[in-house]
């Protein structure tokens, strides 16, 4: 495939292709990283494309599957981040054991919150995006975000009391 037919088949497919990964990942910077690495695997298999009767689908399914996988490594990753928050009073191993079922608890505790408040919580406090980021990713008002985190936090913290301390 020439890099002429390249550019006319696979290039006007950003828009559609933006979208998708931005609504799978829910963050601006992964979605980008995401199509710049499919356009990159796309352009190294060029010479296999000519035989794509549908490049649309083909590119369609390639992103949903790379923005799986990204999820799935992020739920892998998100454990050790939310470990990294957590005060390091010593090395014992009665005190990492303490650490890891707190980390447990608090894990479990977000999962049980209602979708909106998880949502803005992990792009908050997880994943580190800003208010306006948030505000882009959920269509939500600053104020509306500021009242689901602190309605988490809430949550998060009593529950925690009540039943685990």
């Amino acid at each position: 495939m020439t890099a002429e037919r390249f550019k006319h088949d696979f290039l006007p497919l950003h828009p559609k292709l933006f979208r998708l990964a931005f609504a799978l990942t829910e963050n601006r910077r992964n979605a980008e990283d995401i199509l710049q690495d499919a356009y990159l695997k796309l352009w190294n298999m060029r010479n296999k494309l000519d035989g794509i009767n549908n490049p649309e689908a083909f590119c369609v399914t390639m992103v949903k599957n790379m923005c799986i996988s990204s999820l799935r490594a992020s739920r892998r990753h998100e454990g050790i981040e939310l470990a990294q928050m957590m005060p390091d009073a010593t090395d014992s191993p009665e005190a990492k054991a303490a650490t890891k079922n707190s980390i447990d608890i608090v894990s479990t505790l977000i999962e049980r919150l209602p979708e909106n408040q998880r949502k803005v919580l992990r792009l908050y406090g997880i994943k580190d995006c800003t208010m306006e980021e948030i505000e882009q990713i959920t269509g939500f008002s600053a104020g509306n975000i500021r009242v689901l985190l602190s309605r988490a936090r809430k949550f998060i913290k009593e529950q925690y009391l009540k039943n685990y301390e």
